[in-house]
C-alpha cells in the first residue's frame, strides 16, 4: 500500500493533448466544431420532436431523451478538453474532477438504457403491433423516462461516494483529457480493489445486460420475420 503520510491533493492537473504548437489551433478548432455540431444537432432533434406532431411517437420521444443525454456527455467532457488543448495543462478542483466522472458515467448509462428501451419499442411495434398502443402509451413512456433518469443519478451516486472514501496523496497529474476512472485511481494511495470491483459489477448490470437485451430483441425480430 502506498504511503498515506502525504498531504491530500485538492486539485488535479489535466495534461490533455500534448500537441505541437503548430497544430494546437487546428486541434482546438476540430474539438470546438465537434462540440458545436453535437450540441446543435441534438438540440435540433429535441426541437423537431417537440414541435412536429408527426414525431409524437414513443420512438422519437425516447430519441429526444437520448439527445439530451448526448448533450450532457458532450458538455461534461469537451469544454475542459478544449481548454486543455489551448493551455496544455488545465487545473481542476478534485471535487470537480469527481463530478465530471459522475456525469460522464450518468450520460453513458443513460445512452445505454435509452438504446435498450428504443430496441424494445421497435420489437413491440413490429412483433406485437396489436398490443403496441396499449404497451407503449404516453403515460408508460413518461414513467419509463422519469424512472431511468432518476435511477441513473441515484445508482451512480455510489461512484463519487466510493472515490471520496479513498485517500489521494499525489501526485496530482493526470495524463488524460478528462477525469476518467483509471487516471483517478492511479492517484490514490489506498487499496482500490473494492472500488474497481464495484464499478465492474455496475458495468455488467448497466452496460452488458442492456447490450444483451438489444441483441436479443433484434434476434427475436428476425426470427419473427423468418
Amino acid at each position: 500500500m502506498k504511503n498515506k503520510n502525504v498531504t491530500r491533493i485538492s486539485t488535479i492537473h489535466l495534461l490533455g493533448f500534448q500537441t505541437p504548437d503548430n497544430v494546437t489551433f487546428l486541434v482546438f478548432f476540430i474539438f470546438l466544431i465537434t462540440y458545436c455540431v453535437t450540441v446543435m444537432g441534438n438540440l435540433l432533434i429535441i426541437s423537431l420532436v417537440s414541435y412536429s406532431k408527426t414525431l409524437h411517437s414513443p420512438m422519437y420521444f425516447f430519441l429526444s431523451q437520448l439527445a439530451v443525454s448526448d448533450i450532457l456527455l458532450a458538455t461534461d467532457i469537451l469544454p475542459k478538453t478544449i481548454q486543455a488543448v489551448l493551455m496544455k495543462d488545465t487545473v481542476i478542483l478534485f471535487s470537480d474532477c469527481i463530478s465530471q466522472f459522475y456525469f460522464f458515467c450518468a450520460a453513458e448509462m443513460l445512452d445505454s438504457l435509452f438504446l435498450t428501451v428504443m430496441s424494445y419499442d421497435r420489437y413491440v411495434a413490429i412483433c406485437k403491433p396489436l398490443h403496441y398502443s396499449f404497451i407503449m402509451n404516453h403515460r408508460c413512456c413518461c414513467i419509463v423516462v422519469i424512472t431511468l433518469w432518476t435511477l441513473t443519478f441515484l445508482i451512480l451516486l455510489v461512484h463519487p461516494f466510493s472515490l471520496c472514501r479513498l485517500q489521494f496523496c499525489g501526485p496530482n497529474i493526470v495524463d488524460h483529457f478528462f477525469c476518467d476512472l483509471d487516471p483517478i485511481l492511479k492517484l490514490s494511495c489506498s487499496d482500490t480493489t473494492i472500488v474497481q470491483l464495484q464499478i465492474t459489477l455496475l458495468s455488467v448490470f448497466l452496460v452488458v445486460i442492456p447490450f444483451i437485451i438489444i441483441i436479443v430483441s433484434y434476434v427475436l425480430y428476425y426470427n419473427h420475420h423468418s
